[in-house]
């Protein structure tokens, strides 16, 4: 099982950053998983590697629960690499967004694509504690 989550821009901000890290380092615990931050969003489809399911954070993607997530994360881990992608400022380029296999919205609110980063690696680990029957999600 393996996934990466590959964005737009390097994550300055030192409390954004630790939160990812602090997430991240969590999420490892159960699933290879690497960030990748990429200079443009030219760069971002050059990322995705061969073979991964893609899936683009976009406000107007599958709105999930995170139990439905945690459900639909196992499926696709299990079938293959999984790679989320997050656009900058500007979103995603639109062909990229047209090509992903999946288009998820972790709000419908529109995020700062730096906290959006902040928020799918704490949803990814959520994920993985509610598959794994562990208390951190709390989810029933």
């Amino acid at each position: 099982m393996k996934l990466w989550v590959i964005a737009e821009g390097k994550l300055r901000d030192p409390a954004l950053r630790q939160l990812c890290d602090r997430y991240l380092s969590r999420l490892q615990r159960y699933v290879s998983a690497t960030e990748v931050e990429v200079r443009d969003a030219r760069a971002l489809e050059r990322a995705i590697p061969d073979g991964a399911r893609t899936v683009a954070l976009e406000v107007d993607g599958e709105a999930l629960s995170s139990s439905a997530f945690s459900a639909r994360l196992g499926t696709w881990l299990a079938e293959r690499p999984l790679a989320f992608v997050i656009g900058g400022a500007e979103g995603l380029p639109a062909p990229l967004s047209e090509s992903a296999e999946r288009r998820l919205s972790l709000s419908p609110m529109t995020l700062p694509h730096r906290l959006a980063r902040v928020v799918l690696f704490e949803q990814l680990y959520r994920a993985m504690t509610i598959l794994r029957g562990e208390p951190y999600a709390r989810e029933g």
